[in-house]
Parts: C-alpha cells; structure tokens; sequence
C-alpha cells in the first residue's frame, strides 16, 4: 500500500501536517464478506487542534472556538468506514477532517449593512396588498341574489 495522496490542503498554503495525525483502525459494518470480519477497515484520524503549530494563531483560535463542541480533549475526531478498503476509508477521513478545518478556520462573513427599502419595493407590495383584499372582499356573500 502506497503513501496518502495528501498533503491535504486546509486553505492557502496551510496543509494537514502527516507528522500531526494519529491514524486508527478498526473492524466495519457492512458489505466484504468473509473479508470483514478479519480486516480493520475503518479509519479514525485525531488531530490535535489545542496543540498544533501548523495553524495560524487567529485560524487555530477560531477553530477551537467554533469546534468547542467536537473537540475531545482538544482533539478533532475524523471516522471513515464507508469503503472496503482501509485506504480508501483513510483518504476520505483525512479530505472530511481538511474540509472540516477549512470551514472552522474561514473568517466570518462580513456584517450586514442595513439599508433603506426602496421606494419602488414598498409601493409594489402596498399595491399588491391592495389588491388582495379587493379580491377577498369580492368574495363575501352580499349581492347576491339577496
């Protein structure tokens, strides 16, 4: 089996470092046969946020707080076990916990600036609601046949 096809890229020029990863394997559920009840096909992958180098400061910082509830002893817990084979597994646990760290670590969107509403928006939905209740009062029963 050959070496992962990372370095898997967090955002810009920051990658997952390998040195950081503590991989796991364990026996899968699912489909294989006779194979899955003797290969540990299920990838977990640990990275350790609290301490790691490999973050910025400010990136490190947001992602400990908007992960606060993921977090296992300061650690992110990536599982993987959908494929039969350990390698694909682990591919997709390092792309998920990349993926992961990349949202964590965005900046937040910018504030919403309040503006005026449009002259022209106000007077359409003024008008529209005009014409609703001209509709609704059309249907009331009197004059008819009365």
């Amino acid at each position: 089996m050959g070496g992962m096809s990372g370095p898997y890229r967090i955002r810009g020029s920051v990658v997952l470092p390998e040195a950081e990863l503590v991989w796991r394997f364990s026996r899968a559920s699912g489909p294989g046969g006779q194979h899955v009840n003797t290969s540990d096909t299920r990838a977990e992958v640990r990275f350790d946020l609290a301490r790691t180098q490999a973050l910025p400061p400010v990136w490190k910082e947001r992602a400990l707080r908007r992960l606060a509830d993921r977090l296992v002893d300061g650690q992110v817990v990536v599982r993987a076990g959908q494929h039969r084979s350990q390698w694909r597994n682990r591919e997709a646990a390092a792309v998920r916990l990349a993926a992961l760290l990349a949202e964590a670590t965005a900046p937040p969107p910018a504030p919403r600036r309040k503006r005026k509403v449009p002259r022209g928006v106000n007077e359409r939905r003024l008008r529209e609601k005009k014409q609703r209740s001209d509709v609704k009062r059309g249907r009331t029963g009197r004059g008819w046949g009365q």
